[in-house]
């Protein structure tokens, strides 16, 4: 048989050009070139995958898994026992045994309480009922009492369900194979939906159930994440593939499973994101907070109200230690029963030592006009304005910092911000770190702010942030305060990773994706603050560079429109969010949106900067780039030669962004068949790179990486494998073993092993990185469906040309669909399928597939491309073979 010549494709799916400084393998694999936008605001220019940053508790039971940012039980807090039961009830527990009823008056009848029942006396019980949701989260909140939480805490023991009790105990747990039983509790701002699921929560903790999960599912972003989180704590979450695969992986477990879970999604908004990541089936219970009545039409309904005037005057005596149950009703009647409005009173008399009628004449006297106009043209609960004011003046009047910090924590995210991104605030030397962790817990004492289960996430009520807010409008403050929040996640933002070790930071960037989410809400749309946009392009890049691709098309594109209404067109940080869409579009497939928009952005930075500034000779890099990745060399050499001797020329020959374009022009050269000018410039960027940047540097990896393969496409094999060897053992010391570029430098060693003849040592090889790419990048990423193609070439060099077959055309399938049937790698993946099919006889199969891959190359990349070249040359070839054959049938 005539031997074929078959088409190239590099291990990152696509030609390896390196773009900039600090650009990594998968990123030199796809001609990365990032603009590098200077002047007033920041844009970050490399980072990669959050997700919100999750908390543990700190001492779980041995095997059990308690996931998110549950609220910590308030000092002296009792939960609401009939509203436990008529959960448990909705969620079709075991019925609970003999115990404590509420009375009327909402106060525990003491003498209902039977032998047997399990639940303890009266003394041995936390009081303060209704603490409010996550809507209206109480503060206050002291470290759960674990030894006491099985108290009117809803969960029974193993052996017996205690009195009160909200959660089924485990011997009585019936594993569900059906439906999964969801329950959705309603209600206003303010009435206690989260601190009642809290309950649930953590009297499931108590007993025992081997999964308590808690996810903030404000946003399907946050819904994500917070499944995410849990993958990875069930061991079901693939290294570091992205939220949505882990979410999944998640669901599924939870659909699966028979064994006690509970899972409660907090502040719920959307019905159908919250229905679309339920488990189905399974033996898991579902808890839904809202305040979207919508919801109780979807799922089993439990309206939360305001305590009744018993529980509420119970509420304040237990809360202060004042008997004055006159007193007590009337402080009640003016703060309308409203367990937050109850919460913050309390904090305020127990602190200043207040009567009821102390407190109430301050109330009264509060001129809140002074203080804040409501902003939303809805009015606060009764009273509550007032009564959060009193605490807020209370508070800030006593504690040093207390005014900064609950500023900046009524604009971040409701959903709490992670003490790590609070200790940003030491970096910029506004607060010791001592010194902040005392003001938190002094604001804790206040009711203003609480801490999840484990302490580590700070938690401030939703009506409270809204008063804070609006009090800031009121002062005009708000545009101060939201710079002050965006300075402080851009600090946080500085203590992250840069460049390629950004991978194993992927939950810290998700936080920062969160909390960036909430300023832009906060923000009014046509006043955002220049460096809120910065902090968003630096959100789409670091997803892009977690290979979010989707999430970061959508990012930028919502960025881009509001850089361009803000900034101006012309700005820019409004080119370099567009270059970074382009490079998002590129690297997606989206050839046809990226070229044009590359182009555009070139021509506007030349207009704008001038042709030799350095943002503009970068973004020609860019351009060529994006040529290379659609297989026109000849304008990408041109253009970089060009580019090279500019940069030379302005900045100097060892200037980091010199030292890229001159890398990427030994891959131009390499791809055109100029090994030799290829290998020159690869030694030379090498020897720049280890001098200014490091041998250990990402950039010096990627250029001694792309050496190899030049050695490689030389001739060389033996060279070729020892440097790859090497690169890629430094590879695994410096980024890690399951880092993309680390597997991109062992699928060049694979390619070399094969070239080399050595296939014992390259299928496994090749098998190995498309099962961690699997896991790490997900299955339809463009880099594992390029590890695809590897090892079908592989099989089929091995004589195995049936596994071969069926894992291209698995490959083609993945190709066409996730990059488009146009796509360069698909059009070679297509290639890779015909000359399977002609090694395993299927003459006619392999002529109709190069026939169609060859008018698909002439369309695409143009009638002198080299793929087309080659596809033309190898349709002649398995042509003439089929016609042969016919001719020999018919003798």
């Amino acid at each position: 048989m005539v031997p074929l010549v078959r088409v190239r494709q590099h291990p990152g799916g696509m030609p390896t050009v390196d773009d900039s400084p600090g650009a990594s393998e998968e990123e030199a694999g796809r001609a990365r070139l990032r603009a590098q936008a200077s002047g007033q605001g920041r844009v970050y220019q490399s980072a990669r995958d959050q997700t919100i940053h999750h908390h543990y508790p700190p001492a779980p039971d041995p095997g059990q898994i308690v996931e998110g940012d549950i609220p910590q039980r308030p000092p002296g807090f009792q939960p609401r026992e009939l509203l436990l039961r008529q959960l448990a009830d909705l969620l079709d527990d075991p019925a609970p045994g003999p115990g404590t009823r509420e009375t009327d008056g909402g106060a525990p009848d003491h003498n209902a309480r039977k032998a047997g029942g399990g639940a303890p006396d009266h003394d041995a019980r936390e009081a303060g009922d209704g603490a409010p949701d996550h809507d209206a989260r109480e503060a206050g909140d002291g470290a759960p009492d674990h030894d006491a939480r099985e108290a009117g805490g809803g969960a029974p023991d193993h052996g017996e369900r205690k009195a009160g009790g909200g959660a089924p105990d485990r011997g009585g747990w019936e594993a569900g194979g059906g439906a999964a039983v969801i329950c959705a509790a309603t209600g206003t701002p303010g009435v206690g939906k989260t601190m009642l699921a809290a309950s649930y929560a953590w009297a499931c903790q108590a007993a025992r159930w081997p999964v308590v999960a808690w996810i903030a599912a404000e946003t399907t972003d946050q819904i994500l994440t917070g499944l995410a989180a849990l993958a990875e704590r069930l061991g079901e979450r693939r290294s570091d593939e992205d939220a949505a695969a882990a979410a999944r992986r998640a669901r599924a477990w939870l659909a699966a499973t028979d064994q006690p879970a509970l899972l409660v999604f907090d502040n719920a908004t959307d019905v159908a994101a919250v229905r679309r990541w339920c488990p189905a089936t399974g033996a898991a219970r579902v808890i839904v907070t809202t305040r979207n009545r919508a919801f109780a039409r979807a799922y089993a309904p439990l309206e939360v109200e305001v305590f009744t005037a018993g529980q509420a005057e119970s509420f304040l005596r237990r809360r202060t230690g004042l008997i004055d149950q006159e007193g007590a009703a009337e402080l009640a009647r003016e703060l309308g029963h409203l367990p937050l409005a109850l919460a913050q009173a309390a904090a305020v008399i127990v602190r200043l030592r207040l009567s009821y009628a102390g407190y109430l004449e301050l109330l009264r006297g509060l001129p809140i006009g002074d203080h804040l106009t409501a902003q939303h043209g809805d009015a606060y609960p009764a009273g509550t304005a007032e009564a959060v004011m009193l605490s807020v003046a209370q508070a800030e009047s006593a504690l040093p910092f207390a005014r900064e910090l609950l500023s900046l924590l009524a604009v971040l995210s409701p959903t709490g911000v992670p003490l790590e991104v609070l200790s940003a605030l030491n970096g910029a030397g506004s607060i010791e770190p001592v010194r902040l962790r005392e003001m938190l817990a002094d604001l804790a004492d206040t009711s203003l702010v609480a801490f999840s289960e484990d302490g580590a996430t700070v938690l401030t009520h939703r009506l409270v942030q809204r008063v804070l807010r609006d009090r800031a409008a009121r002062h005009g403050d708000f545009e101060a305060v939201l710079s002050q929040a965006v300075a402080l996640l851009h600090d946080y933002a500085d203590t992250l990773p840069d460049g390629a070790r950004t991978w194993a930071a992927r939950a810290a960037v998700e936080t920062l994706i969160d909390q960036s989410d909430a300023l832009h809400r906060r923000a009014p749309s046509g006043e955002l603050p220049e460096d809120l946009l910065t902090l968003r392009i630096w959100c789409g890049k670091s997803l892009h560079d977690l290979a979010e691709l989707g999430r970061a098309v959508h990012l930028l594109e919502a960025t881009l429109a509001d850089c361009e209404r803000v900034l101006g067109p012309d700005h820019r940080h409004t080119l370099a969010c567009r270059t970074n869409l382009a490079f998002a579009y590129r690297d997606a497939g989206d050839l046809k949106r990226a070229l044009p928009l590359y182009e555009a952005t070139t021509a506007d930075f030349e207009r704008v900067l001038g042709a030799d500034h350095p943002e503009t000779l970068m973004s020609r890099n860019n351009l060529a780039g994006a040529y290379h990745a659609a297989g026109d060399w000849q304008r990408a050499i041109a253009l970089l030669e060009a580019t090279l001797a500019d940069l030379d020329r302005v900045l100097g020959a060892d200037h980091p962004d010199a030292l890229a374009s001159r890398h990427n022009l030994a891959i131009g050269y390499q791809e055109a068949g100029d090994l030799r000018q290829a290998v020159r410039l690869l030694k030379a960027a090498i020897a720049g790179r280890e001098h200014v940047l490091g041998s250990d540097h990402p950039s010096t990896l990627s250029s001694r990486t792309s050496l190899a393969a030049t050695h490689l496409a030389a001739g060389n094999p033996r060279r070729a494998i020892r440097l790859f060897e090497t690169t890629a053992r430094d590879y695994e010391r410096v980024l890690g073993a399951d880092h993309p570029d680390t597997l991109t430098c062992r699928t060049y060693l694979a390619n070399a092993y094969q070239a080399a003849g050595r296939l014992d040592q390259a299928v496994p090889l090749f098998e190995r990185t498309l099962a961690e790419r699997e896991r790490v990048i997900g299955p339809d990423h463009p880099h594992t469906l390029a590890s695809r193609t590897y090892l079908a070439s592989a099989y089929q060099a091995a004589g195995d040309a049936d596994r071969a077959v069926s894992l291209l055309e698995a490959a083609l399938s993945g190709h066409e669909r996730v990059l488009g049937a146009d796509h360069p790698d698909t059009l070679t993946c297509r290639t890779y399928l015909a000359d399977a099919y002609r090694a395993a006889g299927n003459l006619g199969r392999a002529v109709a597939l190069y026939t169609s891959a060859l008018a698909a190359c002439t369309r695409v990349l143009g009638n002198d491309h080299p793929t087309t070249r080659v596809t033309r040359g190898n349709l002649a070839v398995t042509a003439s073979e089929a016609a042969l054959r016919r001719t020999r049938g018919r003798r």
